[in-house]
């Protein structure tokens, strides 16, 4: 079963308005075992609406139309499903009755426009709307021998979901086969996304049936697996099986398969081993330390650290030699390296970062560019360097730096 979700209203064709509630269905079918294979944004113009109503009642199950069902002359949507479906409006008197009942009880007069409210497309029950006028509709038809249940609920949220579970769920489930989504997630880190493809494509492939999404970041890469089967526990084996896979291709660049951030998967190592990290960060601009300490308990294994942007702080706040910056320069191995080894001296730690890089977009030299970093990590017997020349603009050296950092903290750590 596949649902497509409408959202009808110019407002959320423009920078200020947003849809939301195809973000709260999107969930509600998926519990229910259904996936949501198209959204769709359309403005309030007769044509546009026509033509994807048309287009959502030939290829999708189940289709939820969200707004457009109030008072004023630009609420098309009931007129338009019905003109998709070649059907009447019939104008339901019980409803006008109960609208003029709802005005007088706030002591108000009900302006003559709010009777379309009342217009039910031909063979659609009316759900009733405990918070506001415009009640919801539900109908079924059949096309080319498969049925589609088409939906009407109001744009406001808060109708909406009152709407949902009060009327369409308990429907829903009474109407619909048993089935389940699963998914699984594998994140990756530094491992580019063409190249992570190349690995897992031959693997994938031989699973049609599963849904793989590979979704590429600032040095890390996602692998989202989904598929439906009659159960939840048919469904998960199945994406656990592909996961299970895709992880021994990739080894160690997977760092998490349970939804964790890298800076949880660093925090949860040092826990294991009951260690503590500091830090010595120059280009990041103490980003690092920002993405550990985002990290609820993480001063049980950070303790701090610095933030060494000028050469002077280095000497100062880390004790690099200023021979040693003069010799190497602020952003080379050396440098690098006793950052981390200082700071983790300093810091009575167990593990050591340091980073120094040119962030860009000024600073750089044929020598030494705008996008390179080094980042060492140390525990005081073993030491890692890396050197990087990082893409992109300021921000994203930046992130793509702490992202390596972190990195290179979990493989020394394992």
């Amino acid at each position: 079963m596949i649902a497509e979700i409408i959202a009808v209203g110019s407002e959320m064709l423009t920078p200020f308005r947003q849809d939301t509630n195809s973000l709260y269905l999107t969930r509600q079918l998926n519990d229910l075992g259904v996936i949501v294979a198209f959204k769709t944004i359309v403005g309030d113009n007769f044509d546009h609406l026509v033509g994807v109503a048309r287009n959502a009642i030939q290829r999708s199950d189940i289709i939820v139309f969200t707004g457009g069902l109030g008072p004023t002359e630009d609420d098309l949507t009931r007129e338009c499903v019905a003109a998709a479906l070649e059907v009447e409006l019939k104008r339901d008197h019980d409803i006008v009755t109960a609208m003029y009942k709802r005005f007088a009880e706030r002591r108000m007069s009900m302006p003559p426009n709010n009777a379309k409210q009342a217009d039910v497309i031909e063979g659609a029950v009316v759900l009733p709307n405990p918070r506001g006028t415009a009640p919801g509709q539900y109908l079924e038809t059949e096309v080319d021998g498969s049925t589609r249940t088409i939906i009407l609920l109001p744009g406001p949220p808060h109708e909406l979901e009152a709407l949902w579970q009060g009327e369409c769920l308990p429907r829903l489930r009474e109407q619909l086969p048993p089935a389940a989504i699963a998914t699984a997630v594998l994140k990756t880190a530094m491992l580019g996304e063409s190249a992570a493809d190349v690995r897992t494509a031959p693997i994938y492939k031989k699973y049609p049936n599963i849904e793989t999404t590979v979704l590429a970041g600032q040095g890390q890469v996602e692998f989202h697996l989904r598929t439906t089967a009659a159960t939840k526990e048919e469904a998960q084996a199945a994406v656990d099986k592909l996961a299970g896979e895709l992880e021994d291709e990739l080894d160690d660049v997977v760092f998490s398969t349970g939804g964790e951030s890298l800076e949880e998967i660093v925090g949860y190592y040092l826990q294991m081993r009951n260690l503590k990290l500091a830090v010595a960060e120059s280009c990041t601009g103490g980003m690092v330390a920002e993405r550990i300490t985002s990290v609820p308990g993480s001063s049980r294994f950070f303790l701090g650290g610095a933030v060494v942007y000028s050469n002077e702080l280095k000497t100062l706040f880390a004790d690099v030699p200023p021979l040693m910056i003069q010799a190497h320069g602020a952003v080379s191995k050396e440098v690098a390296l006793a950052l981390a080894d200082n700071i983790r001296e300093i810091c009575n730690a167990d593990i050591g970062l340091g980073i120094t890089g040119i962030a860009g977009p000024t600073g750089g030299t044929e020598e030494k560019p705008v996008g390179l970093v080094y980042i060492a990590v140390t525990d005081g017997t073993r030491h890692e360097v890396v050197q990087r020349r990082l893409p992109g603009d300021r921000e994203r050296v930046r992130r793509w730096a702490s992202q390596q950092a972190l990195d290179l903290v979990r493989r020394i750590l394992m």
